[in-house]
């Protein structure tokens, strides 16, 4: 990746932030619930606060591998380094997209790369952002990616997209110690892999148990409690079965550390040096438990944009490898729940 540059003004539409969701589940689950209630109510006792039913895993995950997805896509400006993945810098060529929460999946697409074919070709972008208000099947591309495959004046146009497995890398992979980190708080940003990851673990020194990081919906792996002082070895995994470790990660907050080990193609897992380098040191955060990035994105403007179908799912065409699975339908969005 390379360093991002201040590009075209945003369009002077209202941001969007992110907000909680609770996504319903089932047509089954709803009436076994409401029976719940009702027995519960019958009998005197009164209403517990159900927790919410998560979705369906099927539901929430990035574009599969071996399959072909059609759906349409707009385009917004940005810097590319202010979406929802957290990356300090832009990818080469500021080509990038933004998917929609089903196929953003809490962060667990970020990091990889669709091929999108429009009416005047093909463009590799990386996914760096959340469209909140994209359905399935729906692609905010950057200006610069949308103008590979069409003419921006059409400002939506139908496309086809698939998943890169094992993409060229461009360098080894970087770590990023979120501002407010210390040796009993740890979030690292994992940038440079390819495929979208897995797993990522960490330990202290070169010895003792690793311990698994969760990944936040801003595209951090989160220790709540600390891993320690540092130096680390960090274990990175990816959805194709990749794994490898960097050794030598220092606690220094806001500093992107260079490794010397590339997630595949040039390495065969192992440990590796200290970081070759870093970059200057951000300013470090006042509250050492940061909330979820909102993404600077605006929303595609409606008066140039024609409207996507938020209802449909996009079709899915079968690969080769016979790998192709159809995306559910859109989940209706519902207001968190609460007692009366």
């Amino acid at each position: 990746m390379t360093d991002g540059t201040d590009g075209p003004a945003a369009r002077t539409t209202a941001n969007r932030p992110r907000t909680g969701r609770w996504l319903a589940g089932g047509a089954v689950v709803v009436v076994a619930t409401l029976l719940g209630l009702t027995l519960a109510l019958r009998s005197g006792a009164a209403p517990a606060c159900a927790a919410p039913i998560p979705p369906p895993a099927a539901l929430l995950a990035p574009p599969a591998a071996g399959t072909l997805h059609k759906g349409k896509a707009t385009f917004y400006d940005s810097t590319g380094t202010d979406g929802n993945c957290s990356y300090p810098t832009a990818p080469a060529g500021r080509l990038y997209v933004a998917l929609g929460p089903d196929e953003y999946a809490d962060g667990a697409a970020c990091g990889g790369y669709l091929d999108v074919t429009g009416p005047k070709g093909t463009v590799r972008v990386m996914v760096a952002d959340q469209c909140p208000e994209c359905a399935p099947g729906h692609l905010d591309l950057s200006r610069e990616a949308f103008t590979r495959i069409a003419d921006p004046v059409r400002g939506v146009v139908d496309v086809s997209y698939r998943l890169v497995v094992d993409p060229p890398l461009t360098g080894p992979l970087t770590f990023r110690i979120k501002e407010g980190g210390s040796q009993w708080w740890f979030a690292v940003l994992v940038a440079g892999h390819g495929n979208p990851l897995r797993a990522v673990e960490v330990r202290q020194g070169s010895s003792g148990n690793w311990r698994a990081a969760s990944r936040q919906s801003y595209n951090y792996w989160l220790i709540d409690s600390g891993a320690g002082p540092g130096p680390f070895q960090i274990r990175v995994t990816d959805t194709r079965g990749h794994r490898v470790t960097a050794a030598g990660i220092r606690m220094t907050p806001g500093q992107v550390q260079r490794s010397t080990v590339r997630m595949y193609g040039g390495t065969s897992g192992g440990s590796t040096t200290a970081p070759a380098s870093t970059t200057a040191r951000r300013t470090p955060s006042s509250s050492p438990k940061p909330t979820a990035r909102t993404s600077a994105r605006p929303s595609p403007s409606p008066s140039t944009l024609a409207p996507v179908d938020a209802s449909a799912s996009p079709a899915v065409i079968a690969a080769p490898d016979g790998e192709a699975v159809a995306l559910a339908s859109t989940r209706p969005d519902a207001g968190p729940r609460g007692c009366a």
